[in-house]
């Protein structure tokens, strides 16, 4: 459905407004999915680039601020997701032995197993979220990238 129709707008002031409220509109759609395929795992989609952060670096632990600074969505809690995630027993937490004002953060044999079982969850849902043919999908991540002046 054309972006026109979802917000129930005829026209916009230019492209470029419209080009941006897509973006917007689009961005939270694909966010909602995800959290709706994720509901059943008991984890949120910030949580989920939390653990795929970990798993990046596992075994070797990774501080608050690092993981911070890879997360997708920049607004996000960490110190709070990191908790909700130590509470299920996805991660476990250790004071820095460099140091003692960091936390160390690092995956648990249950959280390699939940990703396991997300990620085939995941692929499946971004393949029918994104069904356009790889030559779309490169010219898309080159757009998106433009865009943000790489």
């Amino acid at each position: 459905m054309r972006i026109e129709e979802e917000i129930k707008q005829e026209e916009f002031s230019n492209p470029l407004q419209k080009a941006i409220i897509n973006i917007l509109f689009t961005a939270s759609w694909i966010s909602g999915e995800q959290n709706r395929a994720l509901k059943p795992f008991g984890i949120s989609w910030q949580q989920f680039n939390i653990l795929r952060i970990l798993r990046g670096q596992y075994p070797e632990s990774v501080c608050v601020a690092d993981i911070k600074e890879r997360m997708i969505d920049k607004m996000s809690n960490v110190s709070r997701l990191v908790e909700k995630l130590y509470q299920k027993d996805l991660v476990t937490r250790e004071t820095s032995k460099q140091d003692r004002r960091m936390v160390d953060i690092e995956l648990t044999t249950r959280g390699l197993e939940l990703l396991k079982e997300v990620d085939e969850v995941m692929e499946d849902q971004q393949k029918a979220l994104l069904s356009a043919n790889p030559e779309a999908l490169l010219q898309l991540n080159d757009l998106l990238d433009q865009m943000r002046g790489c």
